[in-house]
């Protein structure tokens, strides 16, 4: 017989630190998307225990460690109070529309090696678990952009994407004109519906896709949402 820590954890060795933060998934909603974040605190511990204070009122579904240690503090099947106010392709309440993942991370230096490695193994469960397509995964910057940065420009999106746990994009140059208009056409079609500026937007497309962009919008980021966009 299990013991009830293990009953209680959905994925594979998992830890369980359960979180007072939860509620019910709301109008019958159940996991539609995986949200990545980090953590913007010193170390894991902190995280945790910020995560499981009733008084902070914020939780995740899981936690990662630097060496790859994954803690779950709420069940799949409840709604964790991570994601807050934004929307991706026209939907709100993401909080009752996806899992939660918290990475360790400050968000100015890279993430480890067993860390990434511990979301690799934790997204096909959840992914499975819930049919989720691979476009699914996205960032908390890409579903409230201007208000959130995270997992931010150190996170390799492309790493993932090699292995089908992130939308892919193609491969190759597109001939296309650094049109604001059509920049804002692309990245509605990929998700990015939150009502924000042109210089929001902009940020947080290149947060996704192209991190080391500056300045203003050129056609090198209206070809990577075109590419975005062509191979989901």
């Amino acid at each position: 017989m299990p013991s009830k820590t293990e009953a209680a954890v959905d994925a594979k060795g998992a830890i369980w630190r359960p979180s007072p933060n939860f509620g019910s998934r709301r109008d019958g909603l159940t996991p539609t998307l995986v949200v990545i974040h980090y953590t913007a605190m010193n170390n894991a511990e902190a995280a945790l225990d910020r995560l499981c204070d009733a008084a902070a009122e914020v939780s995740a579904h899981y936690l990662i460690g630097p060496d790859g240690t994954l803690w779950q503090m709420v069940r799949e099947a409840d709604r964790a109070w991570h994601a807050g106010a934004g929307e991706w392709h026209g939907q709100c309440d993401i909080n009752s529309r996806s899992v939660g993942i918290e990475l360790d991370n400050r968000g100015d230096h890279p993430f480890a090696e067993p860390q990434m490695a511990a979301l690799e193994r934790l997204l096909p469960q959840i992914l499975s678990r819930w049919g989720i397509a691979s476009g699914g995964v996205i960032g908390h910057s890409d579903m409230a952009p201007g208000r959130k940065f995270d997992p931010g420009p150190r996170f390799d999106w492309e790493r993932l994407e090699r292995q089908n746990l992130a939308g892919g994009r193609a491969q190759g140059e597109m001939l296309v004109e650094a049109s604001v208009g059509e920049f804002r056409r692309l990245a509605r079609d990929e998700g990015f519906t939150s009502d924000v500026d042109d210089e929001r937007l902009l940020d947080a497309v290149r947060l996704r896709y192209r991190p080391w962009g500056r300045g203003p919008l050129c056609r090198e980021d209206v070809a990577a949402i075109s590419r975005a966009t062509l191979s989901t």
